[in-house]
This record gives C-alpha cells, structure tokens and sequence, in this order.
C-alpha cells in the first residue's frame, strides 16, 4: 500500500470532534511527518483532512482557512485558536479494516 493511501485510510478513520497530528499518523504508518504532510496534499476531498492538525494543536491553513470553522462545528475542543490536543487527540485505531 503506498502511503497515500495508508494516510487516506488514517484521516477518513477520525471521529469526528477528534483529531490527530500529522506526527500521530506519521508513527501509525512508519514514516515521518513530513511525508504525511505531503501525503495530504494528494488525497481527495472526500476526508476529513482538517481533523489532522500540527502537534501543537494549530489547524491546518490550506483550503482558505476553513479548518478552524470546521473543528468548531464538529464541538473539537478548543484553546484560543488552537485544538486542546489532550481533550480532542484520538488515541484509538486509525486504520481502516480492509475491505472483504
């Protein structure tokens, strides 16, 4: 699988309210943050890529800078302008099950 797909896989798995950092996927899938950052910039739309976020908590600023509204509209908690990342960081399975 290459990693585009293995971060696609990641992001879609979020719960919504929650997010992950772009070092959370990196350790998940065996690569670096980096790479999951230029990974993102190939998946589709179709995920939910504002729910990953920088470690600190500070959203993401590509797509116009809609990522703020659209952790505020999923209740993400939030301090200031940054994501509580020890209220809203999800620790659990990420990885999509294979399809049967």
């Amino acid at each position: 699988m290459d990693i585009v797909t293995e971060v696609r896989e990641v992001v879609a798995a979020i719960p919504a309210g929650s997010v992950v950092s772009y070092g959370d996927i990196a350790e998940r899938i065996g690569t670096g943050p980096r790479q999951v950052g230029h990974a993102m910039r190939l998946i589709d739309e179709g995920v939910p890529w504002w729910r990953v976020v920088h470690a600190d908590g500070t959203p993401a600023t590509c797509h116009q800078g809609q990522a703020p509204r659209l952790l505020a509209e999923e209740g993400t908690p939030m301090r200031g302008t940054r994501v509580d990342m020890r209220r809203a960081r999800h620790h659990g399975d990420t990885r999509v099950p294979p399809s049967p």
